[in-house]
């Protein structure tokens, strides 16, 4: 058997409660299937709101009762559009009771917890009622059973406690017996010993499913949502979050408690005990893999699992010299609060005992406050303690993994990383198990904090030291001159000790643990030692310097496959090779994976746009919350260089020749003019836009001859430009009978992304784009009709070193 709860969401409408009709009976196929349903999304709040409009006499309750009523009988029609009068029949007999219970409420003028718990079941009740019927009008085998004669509780309305002995045994008895495949049944609701209507808290309906997998020992309870599991932090206030796929009971519970809404808290507590998994699922993504929540020891990527956070806190301060010292004042205080059945979310006290801080839900900051105040009256009076101090307008966040007190250091982060950001932090707690660090700030700040502790613990990161370059080139030979040149300026201005410790070519490598004096690099590195990719990586390892970073300035596929190696070392990676970035997908997100499971940032602004700040302007757009819609850019210096100098005067042969020689295009020009090179770049692009994208997926269109696609060597491609100049000059001449400018253009939009050859008029942004200059027009929810735009220098040895170079500086200011 599977026990399966659909939230309030799930069963919200009637598209939805057909995806749960269909997931119900796809389940239905190879097992039993015990199901337990929420009330139609809203129809809570609106049961809850019309009892207290009819308690203050207030006659728009009529209203809302017509507002539920419309909402199912409009439900149940487009469910079951030829056969609904036995259905509606029912429901309205429902909704009659439902009426004159708000008639009684408004009649004496009273909504007792009793009577609401007695208001709030028809929610439940009808949902359950309505799903029921519709399958077995559809034929499916399916029965409704009643909740209320399952589980049973004392009388403490609203909150009820079950009563396990009894419904463990009514859950077993009843299901020894049925026959259906499919069993409906209402959550949250129950009833006491003697028979009255309870209810098991909001949230109760994962709680219902839970004691019913658990009386029955069910192999898994599957909680079905609206969202794909619970997810490293808040997915409407941080767009990077996703969801894990698995965590452990005590996480869930942090989590939980400390505002992840996905799962209810006391949800966990039948299952704990018996070790029987929670799967969370999205009934609107079912194929979605969801989050497992067991006892089974998971692989995290971080010392973190999640961020959560809750808003609408009080902070109260009890605090005075009278209470050092003096015991009881604890006892005193908490005791006033849970007489007035306020619940305590966070405390924090001083060990010099001179101060309480509590965290409760803002609505009943007011009576506890008055309630505090009557029990300390005198102690206030004799000026032992102060008046109860009140902060409003907070909110909680929480870091929680059941790892952190493995790993040293998660506190100083988090606050660290909060601080840089200027947000302010109210109180602090952690529990001596060091499964949760806790701070109160200002509800205005909520947002930054989580995408600003999101980014530092799932993120990349960025800091520096020592750097150890391959590929001391062109490119490598400019970047050790530019470090050369500002390495005063560094330590003097940016307090950065920049340091060069290791150096390769394709032939020798040299290292020296305090620094190679870069004065005369060049005559040290031929008498290095024979360069080995592994060997060089191997003197990175083992060197082990604080803040290591491998800079790769080469196009060798080999190195970049090295990359996870380095990572795993907790060495920094900055490159200028496209290759892995611009790799199989799954290969890119275990480098991101790795970069941040290892603390070890990995960084590629030159991989697009040389020394331009496209991926990091891309990022600080992701990361404010922004989304990109579409791309258009140019983003080969290379190919712009050579369009830019062909012409009915120029032979397309010498132009490439000339670009190669002043250092635009790789030594092999297939690269860049097969248009392979702009297809990693918008691919790179749209990975970090949060698209999942392969270089397959990217039609590429090339404006080769078909001699030049098929030539095996460099020099028969140099040969195949002589002979088909022909070809080169008509589509020259075709953009300029067109009054176009050839360009090589790259763009992604809806998903899917193109690099081609185009002939761009006269007036378009990238018209009067000269020389080897790049631009990329970025149109996000922000920018969706004027783009951001950025442009500038796109190819060239001194430009792409200056790009590596402000990826070292920006590690170095971390």
């Amino acid at each position: 058997m599977k026990v399966l709860k659909f939230g309030g969401t799930s069963v919200g409408s009637s598209k939805n409660i057909n995806k749960v009709i269909n997931i119900l009976e796809n389940y239905g196929k190879t097992d039993t299937i015990t199901c337990v349903v929420s009330a139609v999304g809203g129809i809570t709040d609106k049961l809850l709101l019309a009892g207290k409009q009819a308690q203050s006499k207030d006659k728009t309750f009529i209203d809302i009762f017509e507002s539920i009523k419309e909402s199912h009988f409009n439900i149940i029609k487009e469910l079951n559009p030829e056969k609904s009068e036995s259905i509606l029949s029912f429901v309205e007999e429902k909704l009659d009771a439902l009426k004159s219970l708000l008639e009684g409420i408004y009649l004496i003028n009273e909504l007792s917890p009793k009577t609401s718990d007695k208001l709030v079941s028809f929610g439940e009740l009808l949902s359950s009622f309505m799903i029921a019927e519709t399958m077995k009008k559809r034929g499916i085998s399916a029965e409704i059973k009643n909740s209320q004669e399952l589980v049973i509780t004392n009388s403490n309305f609203t909150k009820a406690e079950v009563d396990y002995s009894i419904t463990n045994q009514n859950i077993r008895d009843y299901f020894k017996s049925a026959k259906q495949n499919i069993t409906i049944l209402p959550g949250f609701i129950s009833k006491s010993r003697i028979g009255e209507i309870t209810t098991l808290g909001r949230g109760g309906s994962d709680f219902t499913a839970a004691i019913i997998a658990a009386a029955l020992h069910v192999e898994q309870l599957e909680i079905w949502t609206d969202v794909s599991g619970m997810y490293t932090t808040n997915p409407k206030l941080v767009k990077q979050a996703y969801p894990i796929d698995k965590i452990s009971y005590q996480e869930a519970m942090e989590l939980s408690h400390f505002g992840a809404k996905v799962l209810y808290p006391p949800t966990v507590q039948p299952v704990l005990s018996l070790n029987i998994p929670i799967h969370i699922k999205n009934t609107l993504e079912p194929d979605a893999v969801g989050t497992v929540i067991s006892n089974e020891e998971t692989k995290s990527t971080s010392p973190v699992k999640g961020i959560s956070n809750i808003c609408n806190i009080a902070l109260l301060t009890l605090e005075g010299t009278g209470m050092v010292g003096i015991p009881g004042f604890s006892k005193r205080l908490f005791e006033t609060l849970s007489q007035e059945k306020i619940n305590v979310i966070m405390i924090t006290q001083a060990s010099s005992e001179h101060s309480i801080c509590l965290g409760i839900d803002d609505k009943e900051a007011d009576n506890a406050k008055a309630a505090i105040d009557v029990v300390f009256e005198n102690e206030i009076a004799l000026g032992k303690i102060e008046p109860i101090i009140i902060e409003t307008g907070l909110s909680i966040i929480a870091l929680v993994g059941d790892n952190m007190k493995n790993h040293q250091g998660i506190s100083g982060k988090m606050f660290s990383s909060l601080g840089r950001n200027n947000i302010n932090i109210r109180a602090i707690a952690q529990g001596a198990s060091e499964k949760n660090i806790t701070a109160v700030i200002d509800e205005k700040d909520v947002k930054k904090a989580l995408n600003t502790l999101h980014e530092q613990f799932f993120e990349s990161k960025t800091k520096q030291l020592n750097v150890f370059i391959t590929g001391v080139g062109n490119v490598g030979e400019r970047l050790v001159e530019q470090i050369k040149q500002q390495k005063k300026y560094l330590k003097d201005n940016l307090k950065i000790n920049l340091r060069v410790v290791g150096l390769s070519n394709s032939r020798t490598m040299i290292f020296d643990e305090d620094g190679i004096n870069l004065k005369n690099w060049k005559d040290e590195l031929p008498q290095g030692e024979k360069a080995s990719l592994q060997g060089f990586f191997e003197n990175t390892k083992a060197l082990n310097l604080r803040n290591s970073i491998f800079i790769d300035v080469t196009a060798n596929k080999d190195i970049a496959d090295l990359y996870t190696q380095y990572l795993r070392q907790s060495i920094a990676i900055v490159a200028c090779n496209k290759i892995a970035c611009s790799s199989d997908y799954n290969n890119y997100k275990e480098l991101k994976r790795l970069s941040l499971k290892y603390n070890a940032p990995f960084l590629f602004e030159t991989n697009v746009g040389a020394g331009l700040p496209v991926i990091d302007t891309l990022s600080n757009l992701i990361a404010s919350g922004d989304k990109v819609n579409s791309i258009q850019a140019v983003l080969s210096g290379s190919l712009n260089f050579v369009f830019n100098n062909f012409n009915d005067s120029t032979k397309f042969y010498d132009v490439v020749k000339q670009a190669g020689a002043e250092g635009y295009t790789e030594p092999d020009p297939r690269i860049d003019l097969s248009g392979v090179d702009v297809a990693r770049k918008i691919l790179i692009l749209a990975r970090e836009s949060g698209v999942e994208m392969n270089l397959e997926d990217i039609e590429n269109t090339s404006f080769l001859s078909e001699s030049g696609l098929k030539s095996d060597t460099v020099e028969d491609f140099y040969n195949t430009l002589i002979a088909d100049e022909a070809h080169y000059q008509s589509l020259y001449a075709s953009a300029k009978a067109n009054n176009c400018q050839l360009k090589y253009v790259a763009k992604f939009d809806n998903g899917k992304a193109n690099v081609s050859l185009q002939e761009i008029p006269e007036g378009h942004p990238f018209y009067n784009l000269e020389g080897s200059d790049n631009i990329v027009m970025f149109y996000t929810e922000r920018y969706p009709k004027q783009p951001m735009i950025i442009k500038g220098a796109g190819a060239g040895a001194d430009v792409t070193a200056s790009g590596l170079f402000a990826d070292i500086i920006r590690l170095g200011n971390d």
